[in-house]
Protein backbone atom coordinates (compact mmCIF):
# COMPACT_ATOMS: atom_id res chain seq x y z
CA UNK A 1 0.00 0.00 0.00
CA UNK A 2 1.25 3.43 -0.79
CA UNK A 3 2.30 5.81 2.06
CA UNK A 4 -0.72 8.17 0.87
CA UNK A 5 -3.52 5.13 0.47
CA UNK A 6 -2.17 3.96 3.89
CA UNK A 7 -2.50 7.50 5.21
CA UNK A 8 -6.30 7.85 4.26
CA UNK A 9 -6.80 4.11 5.50
CA UNK A 10 -5.50 5.42 9.03
CA UNK A 11 -7.02 8.26 9.11
CA UNK A 12 -3.84 10.20 9.81
CA UNK A 13 -4.63 13.81 9.49
CA UNK A 14 -1.15 14.56 8.06
CA UNK A 15 -2.39 13.86 4.44
CA UNK A 16 -6.24 14.03 4.92
CA UNK A 17 -8.28 17.13 4.80
CA UNK A 18 -12.14 17.43 6.18
CA UNK A 19 -14.17 20.48 5.67
CA UNK A 20 -17.71 20.98 7.47
CA UNK A 21 -20.81 22.48 5.80
CA UNK A 22 -23.71 22.71 6.88
CA UNK A 23 -25.35 20.56 4.49
CA UNK A 24 -22.36 17.92 4.38
CA UNK A 25 -18.72 17.27 5.36
CA UNK A 26 -16.16 16.81 2.99
CA UNK A 27 -13.01 14.40 3.22
CA UNK A 28 -10.04 15.13 0.99
CA UNK A 29 -6.59 13.30 -0.05
CA UNK A 30 -3.94 13.26 -2.89
CA UNK A 31 -3.94 9.92 -4.04
CA UNK A 32 -1.50 10.77 -7.24
CA UNK A 33 -2.39 11.00 -10.84
CA UNK A 34 -1.68 7.44 -11.00
CA UNK A 35 -4.72 5.29 -12.66
CA UNK A 36 -7.22 5.08 -9.25
CA UNK A 37 -10.54 3.83 -9.06
CA UNK A 38 -13.40 4.96 -6.24
CA UNK A 39 -16.80 3.38 -5.17
CA UNK A 40 -19.19 3.32 -1.90
CA UNK A 41 -20.91 0.73 -0.85
CA UNK A 42 -23.00 2.05 2.16
CA UNK A 43 -20.61 3.95 4.20
CA UNK A 44 -17.44 2.16 3.05
CA UNK A 45 -15.25 3.87 0.48
CA UNK A 46 -13.39 1.85 -1.51
CA UNK A 47 -10.19 2.46 -3.46
CA UNK A 48 -8.24 0.93 -5.82
CA UNK A 49 -5.06 2.63 -7.23
CA UNK A 50 -2.65 0.59 -9.68
CA UNK A 51 -1.99 -2.45 -7.70
CA UNK A 52 -2.74 -0.93 -3.83
CA UNK A 53 -6.41 -0.90 -2.43
CA UNK A 54 -7.96 0.72 0.52
CA UNK A 55 -10.94 0.56 2.16
CA UNK A 56 -12.45 2.78 4.96
CA UNK A 57 -15.66 3.71 6.89
CA UNK A 58 -17.13 6.69 6.80
CA UNK A 59 -17.46 8.16 10.41
CA UNK A 60 -20.71 10.54 9.76
CA UNK A 61 -24.10 9.11 8.63
CA UNK A 62 -25.72 10.39 5.41
CA UNK A 63 -25.45 9.78 1.56
CA UNK A 64 -22.15 9.06 0.75
CA UNK A 65 -20.62 10.40 -2.41
CA UNK A 66 -17.00 10.04 -3.90
CA UNK A 67 -15.12 11.23 -6.59
CA UNK A 68 -11.23 11.43 -8.24
CA UNK A 69 -10.36 14.36 -9.95
CA UNK A 70 -6.27 15.25 -10.59
CA UNK A 71 -5.72 12.57 -8.85
CA UNK A 72 -7.53 13.87 -5.16
CA UNK A 73 -9.78 12.06 -3.82
CA UNK A 74 -13.27 13.41 -2.55
CA UNK A 75 -15.55 11.91 -0.09
CA UNK A 76 -19.01 13.62 0.93
CA UNK A 77 -20.89 13.27 3.26
CA UNK A 78 -24.42 14.62 3.27
CA UNK A 79 -26.33 15.30 6.37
Amino acid sequence: MTPKLQQFDERDTGGLRRYEYDDRVVYAVDVGLGEATVDVAGSTVMLVSDDDQAEFEVPESGTVEAAINNGVLTVEVGR
